[in-house]
């Protein structure tokens, strides 16, 4: 490995370390509460009254909840919106974010706490070392029109996930594909396992490669193997890997498992 491709490797595991253990990253997150589970509106450990409407949630809260909304003390009541980053919620408790969530219709409120237990026990992520045969040519091949499967998630239930092709790649002179998504910027994201999958390294992991040139070569960079973020805490709900993503060559690369204390 080259000096710079180890500099940047080293980097990447930095920043990816950074991002999985700040104050309102994945380790962060004590709860996911579905309002359909909460008909009366409360929820335990939670201030505040929170009501689904179709399009929106309904915040009611007082003084004494001791809330804040859009960084002022809430008062009466508030219609929410899905929030995009649990960094920048507009509903806080203290130092804890509440995010509004919509899935498959459905709205549930997200309790980021930088004091979560999952936070103060993290320790790190163990990675397989860097090795460049894991750097592959890869090709994308868009599907001519984008489909929707049921997969089952990390929470025990089926929900759709959208997929726009497949990627191709070889590794030993057999090629292997993966049913792939396009995510807004253009980058892929695929779900997958492999021989490793629950023995060497957790059950499933994500793979994010940059977006494919026009002609849909792509550099797949396996040494880049995410950890979904249920691997870090139990209230995410990641999707499983759907049909055909299930690889049976062992991927020693990537990050295998969470760490802690």
């Amino acid at each position: 490995m080259s000096t710079d491709a180890r500099e940047e490797w080293h980097d990447w595991r930095e920043r990816r370390r950074a991002a999985i253990s700040g104050p309102y990253g994945p380790l962060a997150l004590a709860g996911t509460h579905w309002l359909a589970d909460h008909p009366d509106g409360r929820i335990a450990g939670l201030p505040g009254h929170w009501t689904a409407g179709d399009d929106a949630v309904v915040l009611r809260a007082g003084p004494d909840d001791g809330l804040t909304v859009d960084n002022k003390p809430a008062a009466g009541e508030i219609r929410l919106g899905p929030d995009a980053d649990p960094a920048s919620t507009r509903v806080t408790s203290g130092e804890r974010h509440l995010l509004v969530l919509r899935r498959d219709g459905d709205w549930a409120v997200r309790d980021f706490d930088p004091q979560s237990k999952a936070r103060r026990s993290f320790a790190g992520i163990d990675v397989y070392e860097h090795d460049e045969r894991w750097v592959r040519p890869g090709l994308f091949r868009p599907y001519a029109q984008g489909r929707t499967i049921q997969v089952r998630n990390a929470d025990g239930q089926r929900r759709g996930l959208g997929l726009a092709g497949e990627l191709a790649f070889t590794l030993e002179g057999d090629e292997h594909t993966l049913q792939v998504a396009v995510e807004g910027d253009g980058s892929l994201w695929a779900v997958l396992a492999d021989a490793t999958s629950g023995t060497d390294s957790y059950r499933f992991r994500f793979l994010r490669p940059p977006a494919p040139a026009a002609d849909g070569t792509v550099t797949v960079d396996l040494n880049r193997i995410l950890l979904p973020p249920c691997a870090f805490a139990d209230h995410f709900l990641c999707p499983f890997p759907p049909p055909g993503n299930t690889l049976s060559v062992a991927l020693r690369a990537g990050e295998r498992n969470p760490t802690v204390r």
